[in-house]
């Protein structure tokens, strides 16, 4: 009985250093978790017949994150899987090193796709819809046009009425048009062609009043023109005119203004904040929405797994956003090799969600989450192994001695 109580103690120590040797070799690859072999003793009623291998437990803790500089390197700072398909099959892994295949999808060495959530109608991230393989197509982003501008000015309080005003010529409702101070800003059609935008602001009668006129490419139509009023504070109080709702002026020209062939051009222009005070008439702030086409130049990953296509015009929209799944016990997990886990009974279905809310951590670009081998403790460990191995080698070697002896009585 002792020669197979040793050989139980010889496969299981032989078990644990196939374990470490595992942990070992990958010490340097990205996503890997460490093993370790637990055991248990074998007994037929009262008698031990020695131990056995109970379970290689995986170690899910989080590796060192290290930075690649590499946009299109992933790693998931904290809890959560990355969700790949792989011909037909869905797969987990903590690695995240990608590449872009010419028809846009997202996959890592072995050819697995990355899984997301993508946009709806509306081209918005669809968080919590079914996930999919996500793809970044290649097509220019189609031009724009303004819809909204916003612009804060101060017009210099001292300005006096009919005095000291500057003068423009115009064509279409005036031949010319005098000011005391005009800012100018470009919009877009909807091609996308740029059109240069004016308002030239003049001092009224009143004290806190101006007359406003816009003017577009040399080009001026008075059911543009709008009042702005302060009040005694030097803040804006009211704007007025028939072009104006809810305190905006609504500016439109015709396509026939444009040359034709571009849509009627209609947006808002928000004087919020503006003010009259004392000093030199100045813009503080301007901003439009509006833009030309423009090829895709590059994609960027945010911490929340939103994938950004960035376009030449200085555009960015979604494509998708990464999601990443959740096991209740992910020791559970099946390994299949190439950095990847499949779901099993044991491990329970997956949660899905979006990085960064609840029990998800944040997706971290231009970074990977290398092993979480610990080399030292490996070596220790191998060498508790390799004691034991050693051991129960010279208990079959005692054992024989007993026996030989044995044989040899007369």
């Amino acid at each position: 009985m002792s020669f197979s109580q040793a050989l139980s103690g010889l496969n299981a120590a032989s078990s644990s250093l196939g374990t470490l040797g595992n942990n070992i070799s990958n010490s340097q690859t990205v996503g890997f978790k460490g093993s370790s072999t637990q055991f248990a003793d074998v007994f037929a009623g009262s008698v031990g017949l020695g131990t056995r291998v109970s379970a290689t437990v995986q170690d899910f803790t989080e590796g060192n994150l290290e930075s690649t500089n590499r946009n299109l390197d992933l790693a998931v700072s904290g809890e959560g899987f990355l969700r790949y398909e792989q011909q037909g099959e869905i797969v987990y892994s903590r690695n995240g090193q990608l590449n872009l295949t010419p028809d846009g999808n997202l996959v890592n060495a072995q050819g697995a796709q990355l899984m997301g959530y993508g946009l709806n109608a509306a081209g918005e991230v669809q968080v919590g819809g079914q996930p999919q393989v996500l793809n970044v197509p290649a097509d220019e982003m189609p031009a724009g046009a303004t819809e909204n501008v916003g612009t804060t000015i101060n017009l210099d309080s001292r300005e006096i009425f009919e005095e000291g005003r500057s003068t423009t010529q115009v064509d279409g409702d005036a031949a010319e048009i005098q000011y005391h101070y005009s800012n100018n800003f470009t919009v877009y059609d909807s091609l996308g062609n740029p059109r240069n935008v004016t308002v030239y602001y003049e001092k009224a009668d009143e004290s806190n009043t101006w007359n406003a006129k816009v003017v577009m490419d040399g080009f001026y139509n008075d059911s543009n023109d709008f009042t702005v009023e302060f009040n005694n504070n030097g803040t804006l109080e009211e704007i007025i005119g028939d072009n104006v709702e809810d305190g905006v002026p609504q500016i439109s020209f015709a396509s026939a203004t444009l040359g034709g062939d571009p849509d009627d051009l209609d947006f808002s222009l928000d004087l919020s904040g503006s003010t009259q005070f004392g000093n030199d008439s100045t813009t503080s702030a301007l901003t439009q929405d509006g833009y030309t086409s423009g090829a895709l130049v590059g994609i960027t990953i945010e911490n929340d797994g939103t994938i950004m296509m960035n376009y030449a015009n200085e555009q960015s929209r979604p494509a998708g956003q990464v999601a990443l799944a959740y096991f209740r016990n992910p020791e559970g997990l099946q390994p299949n090799g190439d950095n990847g886990w499949t779901a099993t009974n044991a491990s329970g279905q997956e949660l899905m969600g979006a990085p960064g809310t609840g029990m998800f951590g944040s997706i971290e670009s231009g970074v990977v989450e290398m092993s979480n081998v610990d080399m030292a403790k490996q070596l220790v460990d191998m060498i508790v192994s390799q004691r034991a191995y050693q051991a129960n080698s010279q208990t079959i070697k005692t054992q024989d001695e007993i026996l030989q002896t044995a044989i040899n009585l007369r």
